[in-house]
């Protein structure tokens, strides 16, 4: 696999187009990181790291509105390994003028573009969603 964080956001797009309650992808830290900044801004309900067949996985479990409307309706690799995007602190901007994240990978770790701009850092814009 070239580009495991594309293989993620494919997977959680295929479960939430038809609305299943939870999706499998193998573990690394760097998933479970960006899992865990989608967590923090409301875009999934929760994710466990465990084992399945002796390898190691992330079950996500995805979040839906009250009457089943989907909390994610768009999620897309940025940086890309043919054509990486990397920003300065005062280059951020918020995806939808805020309505959106958009994840970075910054020295500091895994962080939303709300948070790297408190820490001063930029980085590689992994990817977008809202």
């Amino acid at each position: 696999m070239t580009d495991p964080i594309a293989d993620l956001l494919t997977r959680v797009r295929n479960a939430v187009s038809v609305d299943k309650p939870t999706a499998v992808v193998p573990f690394s830290t760097l998933k479970k990181n960006v899992l865990q900044v989608l967590k923090e801004n409301g875009f999934i309900a929760d994710f466990v790291s465990e084992m399945q067949n002796d390898r190691a996985v992330l079950r996500v479990d995805l979040k839906y509105g009250p009457d089943g409307e989907k909390v994610i309706s768009h999620i897309q690799r940025v940086s890309k390994p043919g054509r990486r995007v990397y920003r300065g602190v005062k280059e951020l901007s918020e995806p939808l003028n805020g309505l959106g994240v958009a994840i970075l990978s910054t020295p500091r770790g895994v962080l939303s573009i709300a948070d790297a701009k408190k820490s001063n850092v930029g980085g590689e814009v992994l990817l977008e969603v809202w």
